[in-house]
């Protein structure tokens, strides 16, 4: 009995591992499926002695051995199509005497100036935009205090291009200058000779503009620009100042027509900016603006022009050296008013020359 039992059992066993090997049973169709995975079955075998020093757990993770990092960390950061640069400034001078035995007088000067740039360049598109801001006094003893300069100005430029290897855009510009406050022929500080938004421009044109790779210069030439002056004082717009149309008094004095507070010209705009570092720590800024009417006088120039040179000492103080030229026909000086109100000389145009050394703190954020 126990010999059957035997013989049965190899003959269960043997019938069983035919049909559980990992092969395709016989008397079953194949798959016509493409099959191009190979499995290996890698065996595992049971560790039977494990070494000395084994440990069956889990890792542990130190930090003993760390160290700190000679920089600090730089996450990445998602590239902004956007240029940004804010700077803040103050240039001071100041003399003092006591008991001098070749004179003088105690003075202080003080310039305050600020610079906010917001470009824009992606692909085809390319829009800059510009604020610069600066104020200065003197303050000498034995007399009122002085302004010394006073700027407000805001360009914004768009520029589109056909590709991006071209270095011409179609730009359309915009500009805007005036000042703060009063201003006077001094030692005349009873009547100003201009104040904000007397006057005030504003320069609206569209023209093809050339601004090659890193926009350290840029050329503008627009044949079709609008200039609008503003005289908003209406005592100066009466005087007929910067340009406007002036009042008619009749023979007593008595204001028959008051005078224009805007004039709006039409003709061509060139502008060019160029900045360059021309030796190590030493900036040049150009900016050149010319402008002529069709209408009035064509061919009659206006200049703008300001050249300054920027000397790093290290990345807070600095030192700046600049010139400033303006003419304008329709400025004019050595102007004759009679009592009664009329102009009796209109006066004449003349060069304007500004020159600034200043020694000073420059912060950039």
């Amino acid at each position: 009995m126990t010999r059957r039992l035997i013989i049965f059992g190899l003959l269960l066993l043997s019938s069983s591992y035919a049909y559980l090997q990992d092969t395709i049973p016989s008397g079953i169709a194949v798959d016509t499926t493409k099959i191009d995975t190979i499995v290996i079955r890698a065996k595992q075998y049971k560790i039977k002695a494990a070494p000395r020093g084994v440990r069956f757990i889990n890792p542990a993770i130190s930090f003993n051995k760390s160290k700190v990092l000679s920089e600090p960390y730089k996450p990445f950061v998602i590239p902004s199509f956007w240029v940004k640069e804010n700077k803040v400034g103050l240039n001071i001078s100041e003399v003092a005497f006591v008991n001098w035995n070749a004179g003088g007088e105690n003075a202080i000067s003080a310039i305050g100036n600020s610079k906010f740039v917001r470009n824009y360049k992606f692909r085809y598109i390319k829009w800059n935009n510009e604020l610069i801001l600066r104020y200065g006094i003197n303050v000498q003893e034995g007399r009122e205090v002085r302004k010394t300069e006073d700027v407000i100005r805001l360009t914004s430029s768009f520029g589109y291009r056909q590709d991006t290897l071209n270095k011409w855009y179609y730009s359309i510009n915009t500009k805007f200058n005036t000042q703060f406050t009063d201003g006077f022929n001094y030692p005349n500080t009873d009547n100003p000779i201009s104040r904000f938004m007397a006057p005030g421009y504003l320069f609206f044109g569209g023209g093809p503009s050339f601004v090659p790779d890193g926009n350290n210069f840029s050329l503008y030439l627009s044949p079709t620009t609008v200039k609008a002056t503003f005289v908003l004082d209406q005592r100066l717009a009466n005087q007929g100042a910067f340009g406007v149309r002036r009042a008619i008094f009749d023979e007593d004095g008595n204001l028959v027509t008051k005078g224009s507070t805007k004039f709006v010209e039409f003709g061509i705009l060139v502008t060019n900016t160029w900045e360059k570092e021309i030796a190590p720590n030493i900036i040049m800024n150009h900016r050149l603006s010319l402008f002529t009417d069709y209408i009035r006088r064509f061919g009659n120039i206006d200049v703008d022009w300001e050249l300054n040179f920027t000397f790093k000492v290290n990345n807070l103080f600095e030192a700046n050296l600049g010139t400033h030229i303006i003419y304008d026909d329709d400025i004019r000086f050595d102007q004759v008013i009679a009592d009664t109100g009329n102009v009796i000389d209109p006066g004449v145009p003349k060069i304007q020359f500004r020159q600034v050394l200043a020694i000073g703190l420059a912060y950039n954020f």
